[in-house]
């Protein structure tokens, strides 16, 4: 999902180590969506979603519209007055789980239009990103409010969204070719910092723009400007063997956890996990 930005530059922070573990077996993992709580909101509306159903339900209760889809909404996203939702589907396809993705009225619940995207970020006035990866796919679409395509690029990640695009791509190959990138208009991609993991974690922003990634083991700040800083190497991890680690990035106000979680070699079915607890700092 799209995740909002400022201004900011990396070298604006740095981290301290103040805890580390190991365990055998899989990580508790992170805050998850509890049951009934809104894939999206704004105001007094709130969006819901179930297996072939979305909803807009105001704070007093009231169901304003439902919505039927083929799919199981897993995210939706705002902008003017529409909303984008996006859904696995009910079977598996050739694209596995992927279900459509649709843009609705947020006044009535009306079908705009039927897109096919993973991943999606809400812009200004009823715009919108979508993307998605796989086959011959690497590639962010932008539609506006009718759902008209209007612009288009070549990459495809966990999306940031302010005073522009940014993009921390996960191209899923080894080697690697993903990147910290910036879309402009045009279909124009400005490349930044090279990754090292071919999936990274969905990244976390902070107030300034600056973007943490946590790549392949190593803690970095990107800012918006797309420079680059090292704020902790974590764990060692061979580039090859990257497909093993899925990482993962939680924070609660100072505090980061940091967590990856490695799959045996030749027991796909065994996994340890190690756990970073870090303090974030201002300042050089």
């Amino acid at each position: 999902m799209g995740i909002s930005e400022e201004d900011g530059r990396s070298g604006a922070w740095r981290v301290t180590v103040r805890a580390r573990g190991r365990k055998s077996g899989l990580p508790q993992g992170g805050p998850s969506r509890a049951g009934g709580r809104p894939l999206a909101r704004r105001g007094d509306l709130r969006i819901h979603g179930t297996a072939g159903k979305i909803s807009c339900v105001d704070d007093s209760g009231r169901t304003r519209w439902t919505a039927l889809c083929s799919g199981v909404p897993n995210a939706a996203h705002l902008s003017g007055g529409r909303v984008l939702v996006t859904t696995d589907s009910l079977a598996y396809t050739a694209w596995g789980n992927l279900g459509p993705a649709v843009l609705l009225d947020l006044a009535d619940g009306g079908l705009i239009a039927e897109l096919r995207g993973a991943r999606g970020a809400a812009l200004g006035g009823g715009r919108f990103v979508l993307g998605l990866e796989g086959y011959d796919a690497f590639d962010t679409w932008a539609y506006d409010r009718d759902g008209t395509l209007y612009d288009s690029w070549r990459s495809y990640g966990h999306y940031v969204v302010g005073t522009g695009i940014r993009v921390v791509e996960t191209d899923r190959n080894i080697p690697t070719g993903s990147r910290v990138v910036r879309l402009l208009p045009g279909g124009t991609v400005e490349r930044g910092p090279s990754l090292t993991d071919p999936q990274t974690p969905k990244p976390l922003v902070l107030t300034d723009g600056t973007i943490l990634v946590l790549d392949a083991g190593v803690l970095r700040a990107v800012g918006r400007r797309l420079e680059d800083t090292v704020l902790a190497e974590l764990l060692a991890i061979d580039p090859e063997e990257a497909w093993r680690y899925h990482g993962a990035l939680h924070r609660a106000g100072d505090e980061i956890t940091a967590t990856i979680t490695e799959q045996h070699p030749d027991r796909p079915g065994e996994h340890s996990h190690r756990s970073w607890t870090l303090t974030l700092h201002r300042g050089g």
